[in-house]
């Protein structure tokens, strides 16, 4: 089953369960998602596009939540907490530390990088191989580390 009709048969399911918060996340989230396939006409969205809205939704949560703990709007913060667990619940498993470790080490050997300058070559590569599945943060403490 894609992602896009996961997200349609869980609205759906929303609706049905009047679950407000899942509704109106998945909403939103299919406008984007909607959006998106405007932008790339004719051609049709594909999964990594699907989960690079996702990721983006996320980033806004994460920046929302630190906002309104910041202003002191728990309440308001909390909401965002909610929304970014379900979208969070779409994106796919993480890989741990230690194996976004290896493909550096890997990408390094394979692009002949030594220094802190070959660093863009060595992101361009790990990235291409972990497909989404490594947080961009850790991927570039992790090459910094080992260019150094």
């Amino acid at each position: 089953m894609s992602l896009k009709v996961k997200i349609m048969d869980e609205l759906k399911e929303a609706m049905k369960s009047k679950d407000q918060v899942k509704l109106s996340t998945l909403r939103f989230l299919n406008s984007q998602i909607k959006n998106k396939e405007i932008e790339l006409r004719p051609e049709a969205i594909t999964e990594e596009e699907i989960v690079s809205v996702i990721k983006k939704s996320v980033k806004q949560r994460h920046d929302s939540i630190e906002q309104y703990q910041n202003a002191n709007r728990q309440d308001l913060a909390d909401i965002e907490i909610a929304e970014l667990k379900i979208l969070e619940s779409y994106l796919p498993q993480m890989m741990s530390e230690d194996q976004v470790k290896a493909f550096v080490l890997q990408a390094i050997q394979e692009t002949g990088a030594s220094e802190a300058k070959d660093m863009g070559k060595v992101m361009k590569a790990v990235m291409a191989k972990t497909k989404g599945q490594a947080d961009n943060k850790i991927v570039s403490e992790l090459v910094k580390q080992a260019l150094n």
